[in-house]
């Protein structure tokens, strides 16, 4: 096939939309396909041998080192002088509703990948009452698709009751070979807690979205040493809230890996993730998770198998959950064991493969349904949210 894709985030930024599109991108090039990337600038030439196309791009005044791409007319150009089968429409916004129209004037099927919650993001960041207009937006980009794509059941379930049609489920991989429990380090744990202490850990943009100074409720809690990786525009205020935390910048690949493994408990604290994977990866490398009941990780923790849920924004409840698996060196053993047998067969190969069938089918014109392959538990099976010729509210 030939795939276009509208990626509204890519290299440099280094986030979940970027990661995603660079495993497609690796899967299309490693299976036979043809792409092109159209992507906000500063932007690569090329990744997997397939060509970049960047667009104007101008920074966010609230969050510097994130760009949103410009729409113009050299996206229509671009795409015609492709010939794509398909437009791969990746968190589509701003950049991929200029996307959805170059398609649609082209007579293209286009996938849109919902992965950002707008909404969401635009609370965190003290903007409110702007719900509605911005699923009133996003209803607009996605009436056109002939199929949305979303990540988890919780969000699927969003969108559907915000009036988007011709959904479907499609999860995020997992490099399982990366991610695992032999990566551990004990040279690592003994700096960490020289004296046995319980090493919790957090992954991720330290940014209002995440709502990371949540860990502040973990900083007193006896045994427990905090590790924080990730950078950000809330770094200097919460290495001001967490002393004693170690603060290990950004890290990627192996030394991600490295410091995940070595965790004894993982900690995600952001409210409004549609997938999180940063929690699948911990999950991945054997640590038991504690995440909020809500979004993608209900997905993806099962209470009391390989982790905890607590309520979303509760700082004590997050404390609490923490200081119980802190206080019982068994029950996180239990957990451990069951962490990355939950995320099993979620490889980035399988889930690829799935939205290549994704593509097929829009080119086919079959009917979207909410089924998706292999999964965390929770997912289900072909049942049918809508129609190719569904129209949304």
């Amino acid at each position: 096939m030939r795939v276009a894709i509208v990626a509204e985030s890519f290299l440099p930024q280094v986030n979940g939309v970027t990661n995603s599109v660079c495993r497609v991108l690796d899967h299309l090039a490693a299976t036979g396909h043809d792409a092109m990337v159209v992507a906000p600038a500063p932007a690569p030439p090329s990744y997997a041998g397939f060509p970049v196309h960047p667009v104007r791009s101008l920074a966010l005044p609230f969050y510097r080192s994130v760009t949103v791409g410009l729409p113009g007319m050299r996206l229509s150009r671009t795409l015609a002088r492709f010939k794509p089968d398909v437009v791969h429409l990746a968190s589509p916004a701003l950049l991929g509703a200029a996307g959805m129209a170059a398609a649609r004037r082209l007579g293209l099927p286009a996938v849109a990948v919902f992965q950002t919650d707008l909404a969401g993001f635009a609370r965190q960041y003290g903007i409110r009452g702007g719900d509605p207009v911005i699923w009133s937006w996003l209803r607009r980009v996605h009436r056109h698709a002939a199929r949305t794509l979303a990540p988890s059941t919780p969000t699927l379930r969003e969108l559907a009751g915000h009036g988007i049609a011709r959904l479907s489920l499609w999860g995020r991989g997992v490099d399982l070979d990366l991610f695992h429990p032999r990566h551990r380090s004990e040279e690592l744990r003994r700096r960490l807690a020289p004296r046995g202490e319980t090493i919790v850990g957090f992954a991720g943009r330290l940014a209002a979205e995440k709502q990371p100074q949540l860990l502040a409720a973990l900083a007193d809690v006896p045994g427990v040493r905090l590790a924080v990786v990730g950078t950000g525009p809330m770094e200097r205020r919460l290495r001001g809230l967490l002393p004693g935390a170690e603060f290990f910048g950004l890290r990627t690949g192996p030394d991600l890996a490295r410091v995940l493994a070595s965790l004894d408990v993982f900690v995600h604290t952001g409210s409004n993730e549609t997938f999180c994977q940063a929690v699948q990866e911990a999950l991945a490398s054997g640590v038991p998770v504690v995440a909020p009941a809500a979004g993608g990780p209900l997905d993806l923790v099962r209470p009391g198998a390989n982790g905890l849920l607590y309520a979303g924004g509760d700082p004590s409840a997050l404390r609490a959950a923490v200081a119980a698996l802190a206080a019982d060196p068994a029950r996180r053993a239990r957990m451990a064991g069951q962490a990355r047998e939950s995320v099993r067969g979620r490889d980035w190969a399988s889930v690829c493969e799935e939205l290549v069938g994704h593509y097929q089918g829009v080119v086919a014109g079959e009917p979207a349904s909410a089924g998706d392959g292999p999964g965390p538990a929770g997912f289900r099976r072909r049942a049918a949210v809508g129609s190719p010729n569904a129209r949304s509210r």
